[in-house]
């Protein structure tokens, strides 16, 4: 699913990181090492000439969807405590510290290098998501066959698909069937 409006900031990168994976469709940019290390390097969380290996995807893939566990929370489901300790457990090895740059403003960095490092940024984008109060509008869409992450540009921060055309639709055309076979 195509959202017509990104995240803010550096919160658009978490977006399109949960989103690697198009739920509909089965294709995932990260399945491959070659391909995690393309797309990591596209957006300037892994520079120079790191080797990326099967384990780095899998690492990659536990913490995408741990975020995406998350993000349904965000959008009403219960929270997921194993998807905290998968985050929790890379944040650990990202060495995430706390800095303090010269303007006098503070922010998390991942002491790591290479994937490590690199998801430990995308960790950090998403504890300063938390502190600033744009995290909770940051959701996965509630359609089981979708998934897709969208971020809820709506005033009262209640939308629960990420395309109501698309998703909404076809889960209200869905319940509608079901009432209907139902009957009164």
């Amino acid at each position: 699913m195509v959202t017509k409006r990104g995240a803010p900031g550096e919160l658009e990168l978490v977006r399109a990181f949960v989103n690697t994976l198009d739920a509909e469709s089965g294709e995932d940019e990260l399945a491959r090492p070659a391909a995690l290390r393309e797309w990591l390097a596209r957006r300037g969380l892994l520079e120079g000439t790191w080797e990326t290996t099967a384990e780095d995807v899998a690492q990659a893939v536990a913490v995408r969807e741990a975020l995406r566990a998350l993000l349904l929370a965000n959008n009403g489901a219960v929270v997921d405590s194993a998807a905290a300790a998968t985050l929790d457990e890379a944040a650990g090895r990202a060495l995430l510290s706390l800095r303090f740059l010269p303007d006098g403003s503070a922010c998390q960095e991942p002491a790591a290098g290479g994937v490590e490092g690199a998801l430990g940024r995308v960790l950090a984008i998403v504890a300063a998501a938390m502190a600033e109060g744009t995290w909770s509008r940051l959701k996965a869409c509630r359609s089981e066959a979708c998934r897709w992450a969208f971020y809820d540009h709506a005033r009262n921060h209640s939308r629960t698909w990420c395309d109501m055309a698309v998703c909404g639709n076809r889960v209200k055309a869905r319940t509608y069937r079901k009432r209907r076979r139902a009957g009164p």
